[in-house]
């Protein structure tokens, strides 16, 4: 099973989007299933405020987990990760308009803005917003090498 059919898998069980992004990126972010299941369990519906996208959340907290902090340069280390997630977002934003979870709830998403929902075979949503957070993680996972 490949990142993004893992993906949709956790999504169906029921896990939210964060949740379903940080599971499936377990091999570069290192974290075990549990954690990431705990540690995005708050993510879910813009961290149930209808705020920053969960898929975002869930990249966001992988791009992290993959630019360690360096304790002799936080403040470096800091600015190397917030330019990864403003990327990140930059990103996101030119492909939807939008960041926050209520207004994505609300626009329409052509599967065909994302590769991957197409070869999955969804048109859910939320499915296709962390499919396509996953398609922009690994593009600048792959820059990043």
């Amino acid at each position: 099973m490949n990142r993004y059919e893992q993906a949709m898998a956790y999504h169906k069980k029921g896990f939210n989007c964060a949740q379903s992004v940080l599971a499936s990126c377990m091999d570069v972010n290192g974290l075990s299933e549990q954690a990431c299941f705990d540690l995005g369990a708050g993510f879910g519906a813009g961290a149930f405020t209808g705020e920053l996208c969960g898929a975002i959340s869930g990249a966001i907290m992988t791009l992290g987990m993959c630019t360690p902090v360096d304790p002799q340069d936080p403040v470096g280390s800091k600015r190397r990760t917030g330019a990864l997630s403003k990327e990140f977002q930059k990103r996101f934003q030119e492909k939807f308009g939008s960041l926050r979870c209520a207004p994505l709830l609300k626009t329409e998403i052509a599967p065909e803005s994302s590769p991957a929902a197409q070869a999955v075979g969804t048109t859910n949503r939320c499915e296709i917003l962390i499919l396509s957070a996953l398609e922009i993680l690994e593009d600048m996972l792959a820059e990043r090498k």
